[in-house]
């Protein structure tokens, strides 16, 4: 009787208020009927997110960039990777790698959703990056997911010099499902003495498929992520294995018991989503061995705020911070 009293004053915890001056834009960002993640209905979602980022050539414009698609090879016995390539336009010697892998909960998402923030990021830092496409859940359950994204990175490091990418300053990112295979990636990397990364940028990662803190119990059925699109994802991802002590590290880094001789990290979530717990915990383990990770938790913020309200205050603050710790981990100058 007590756990079951304990387990329904935990489900009808208070969420942290969304920010007055971002939450009316909920309703439009989450319809009311906004159906939720099953089989059914995932192929839907693909084809509606596909459709809002065109490719990224009719994305970057006029901007002083360089687009290229290419095809490499994926994991052993695996299907080939697509990626694209956005590098400044004539860029010469050897400039920082930023390796990106999108978001999108395992089950849905496309490269070129991520396109607009990494134009940025390459025009403010001079830097190339690699933009990876992975086989999606629950068609392709771990590990394929998070093997994609590291022969990416291998390929990445591998053929640095033809990209004109210093191997030495390479960061994986991503945000959401993205941030959380990236932290996969990260793990991986260490553990199998692959690249040498500068860097990981974890942004709202998705990384406990246990579900059982605080935050993610404040977020049942509100928000841009709700715990039941997270349990949706991690279903796909893992399957009956979900929640339980099979589950690899490399597919739920919250898993690992060892985090130390990892790349600095930066890890940054919203004060009203249900990553806040697993993410903020994560950085305090990092530091427990000695690491570095730099956390920032935004007061208010939902998750993805800075792709659905980027002219908001909070949203700015986010960017000008992340690009701080670029310049800092990659020796750029302020």
């Amino acid at each position: 009787m007590s756990e079951q009293k304990s387990e329904e004053r935990a489900v009808t915890l208070t969420p942290v208020p969304f920010d007055p001056e971002i939450e009316g834009a909920l309703a439009q960002i989450v319809p009311a009927d906004a159906p939720p993640f099953t089989p059914e209905t995932i192929p839907g979602a693909r084809a509606s997110m596909a459709a809002m980022f065109p490719p990224a050539a009719e994305q970057v414009g006029d901007a002083p960039v360089d687009v290229v698609e290419r095809t490499i090879p994926g994991p052993e016995g695996a299907p080939d990777l697509e990626i694209t390539i956005i590098s400044p336009r004539g860029v010469e010697g050897a400039v920082p790698g930023l390796y990106n892998i999108h978001g999108g909960g395992m089950m849905v998402g496309h490269r070129n959703m991520d396109v607009g923030r990494l134009v940025a990021l390459v025009l403010e830092l001079g830097a190339v990056a690699v933009n990876v496409e992975y086989r999606l859940a629950p068609e392709h359950p771990h590990p394929a997911p998070v093997e994609d994204c590291y022969a990416g990175l291998v390929w990445m490091a591998e053929h640095a010099e033809e990209l004109h990418v210093d191997p030495a300053r390479i960061v994986v990112m991503g945000g959401s499902a993205g941030g959380g295979l990236s932290a996969g990636v990260a793990l991986l990397a260490r553990d199998r003495r692959g690249p040498a990364l500068a860097g990981q940028l974890l942004l709202c990662p998705m990384i406990d498929d246990t579900n059982t803190t605080v935050a993610s119990r404040q977020y049942s059925g509100i928000g841009t992520w709700t715990r039941e699109s997270n349990l949706a994802g991690w279903r796909s991802l893992l399957g009956d294995a979900v929640g339980t002590d099979e589950v690899s590290p490399y597919a739920a880094p919250t898993r690992a018991t060892d985090l130390s001789g990892l790349p600095p990290a930066f890890i940054e979530v919203g004060s009203a989503e249900p990553f806040r717990d697993e993410d903020t915990e994560y950085a305090l383990r990092i530091w427990a061995t000695g690491g570095q990770a730099e956390l920032h938790v935004w007061s208010g913020a939902f998750h993805g705020f800075d792709m659905y309200v980027p002219e908001w205050q909070v949203s700015q603050a986010a960017l000008a911070t992340r690009n701080s710790w670029f310049r800092r981990v990659l020796g750029l100058s302020a």
